[in-house]
């Protein structure tokens, strides 16, 4: 539901049971189960819901609760701690191998009895894949023999990456057809669960004015960028067979771009809103290579951080892009003509995910020489969503200047719990809301789009990429390219939205 709340007891069932796979992994405990305490902290997780870990390790369940709690969030209360413990107790642990059936057979009588001791008729069983893709099809393979719920309701969760490229992605999914129908999987893209990516639909098409406005007479161009602070921290053996690209563009960042750029959906249906962003990933053309800018990061300016060849792991003559900048094209009624730049890159000057949407110049005449309007939303951190627009500087001056109408989430919504991306995407699946999760077709195209281009970047004659220095704004091109796709830059440098605490710093604006 988009308006209203949604009550209590629309927002769980009962004697649901939730095994995780890998769960002696960093994403299980790191993510998975802290979204599972997050929703039963809040009450969207009912009491009778019971969480099995399954992995490889040899654990107790009090060991794994002790490797759990760390990363549960602090209570700060006996109540808040209370309920902590309670939530540890429900879970428990079975050891065995991903692809052998004895582990399985152990976790299905620990199911079976639990589910025999609530007196459960129809189960719901839902299987979380924090795993490697390696081991996706033979847990999947397992899972159906040993553990599908005849009768009942079975869920399949399963993490990205969905294959490396297209003729891998499609084997997976080749492999998965048989096991399980599409309306079981939830192919999980953490970024469809940000609070500010699903507020881009309401955004859009519930307010009269960004909605008349949002086409190619009145926008100009459309940035979608991505900033990581950080390199690759020990881990460029897995990065450099990846690339940034890969880890970010083709998932996260595309599905932000067509929920900015896809059609009004006939409803919320998750198949209708599925159907326009399948529409518009067609309607893109071909990425052309010609039209990239790529880099790579080497040392600091003071040489106290590492490049990235730096890196143990690392070939010395890797290509590996850390940083690329590349241009949509969308040709339909509403899009044809409007340069879409999506951009990302590691080891840059700050953290942050933001959308900056510009508006053409108002015509000329007396405002000849006045900024352009741009809608920003920021995604992370300190979720925003600001317009610049001008106004008449105040007293006895005609002159104008740049102010915003300012929603900032911290201010205004101080009583509010905003949910983590996995503890809400975690909710969809308990409910078997598909709406924020990737479907097989989608997940086909998108391939298809960045294929060829991954295939470019990482060929015997590929390019190599622009060196640019770990803590700046990316490679030296930058610049050139955006204003090459019609960025304007203003002519002061820096924008500067009004700081009130520390913790508003990010508000100051870098204009890269």
């Amino acid at each position: 539901m988009m308006c209203g709340e949604v009550t209590r007891t629309d927002a769980f069932e009962k004697d649901v049971i939730i095994t995780v796979f890998g769960a002696s992994g960093d994403l299980a405990k790191k993510k998975t189960f802290p979204a599972l305490y997050g929703l039963y902290r809040e009450g969207y997780l009912d009491d009778s819901t019971k969480i099995i870990g399954y992995a490889r390790s040899e654990l107790s369940d009090a060991e794994l609760r002790e490797r759990v709690k760390p990363y549960l969030s602090k209570p700060d209360d006996a109540a808040s701690e209370a309920k902590q413990a309670e939530f540890l107790e429900r879970m428990s642990y079975v050891a065995g191998p991903y692809d052998k059936e004895e582990g399985y057979v152990q976790l299905r009588e620990q199911i079976e009895a639990y589910e025999r001791e609530r007196g459960v008729e129809k189960p719901h069983r839902l299987f979380y894949l924090a795993l490697p893709p390696s081991a996706f099809v033979s847990v999947a393979e397992k899972i159906k023999q040993f553990l599908y719920a005849e009768g009942g309701v079975t869920r399949l969760i399963v993490e990205k990456p969905f294959g490396h490229d297209l003729e891998s992605s499609r084997k997976l999914q080749k492999q998965l057809e048989p096991l399980f129908r599409e309306e079981e999987i939830f192919r999980i893209d953490h970024y469809l669960g940000k609070e500010m990516v699903k507020n881009l639909l309401p955004l859009r098409f519930g307010n009269a004015f960004f909605n008349a406005s949002w086409n190619k007479e009145n926008i100009q161009m459309i940035q979608i960028s991505l900033k990581e602070p950080f390199g690759t921290e020990g881990r460029g053996g897995y990065f450099d067979s990846t690339g940034i690209i890969r880890d970010v563009m083709q998932n996260h960042l595309l599905q932000v771009l067509t929920l900015l750029t896809m059609e009004r959906p006939v409803s919320f249906d998750p198949e209708s809103i599925r159907d326009e962003k399948v529409k518009v990933l067609k309607a893109i053309v071909p990425l052309d290579h010609e039209d990239i800018l790529i880099g790579q990061y080497g040392r600091s300016e003071d040489g106290t951080k590492p490049a990235y060849l730096d890196d143990e792991t690392v070939s010395k003559d890797s290509k590996c892009v850390t940083f690329a900048a590349l241009t949509f094209n969308i040709q339909n009624e509403r899009w044809d003509g409007v340069p879409i730049v999506m951009r990302a890159g590691k080891a840059l000057n700050e953290g942050k995910v933001e959308i900056r949407i510009l508006y053409k110049r108002v015509a000329r005449g007396i405002f000849n020489d006045i900024p352009n309007n741009e809608l920003v939303v920021r995604v992370q951190p300190d979720e925003a969503i600001y317009l610049k627009f001008n106004a008449k500087t105040p007293g006895l001056d005609s002159n104008s200047q740049i102010t915003e109408l300012d929603l900032t989430y911290s201010k205004r919504y101080r009583d509010y719990w905003i949910p983590e991306a996995y503890e809400s995407l975690l909710r969809d699946a308990l409910l078997g809301d598909h709406s924020n999760f990737v479907r097989d077709d989608e997940l086909d195209i998108s391939w298809k789009l960045f294929t060829p281009l991954l295939n470019y970047l990482e060929g015997p004659d590929s390019p190599r990429p622009e060196i640019y220095k770990y803590g700046s704004r990316g490679p030296d091109g930058l610049t050139k390219y955006l204003e090459k796709h019609q960025y304007v830059f203003e002519k002061s440098g820096l924008y500067q939205w009004p700081v009130s605490s520390p913790k508003e710093k990010a508000s100051l604006e870098p204009r890269l």
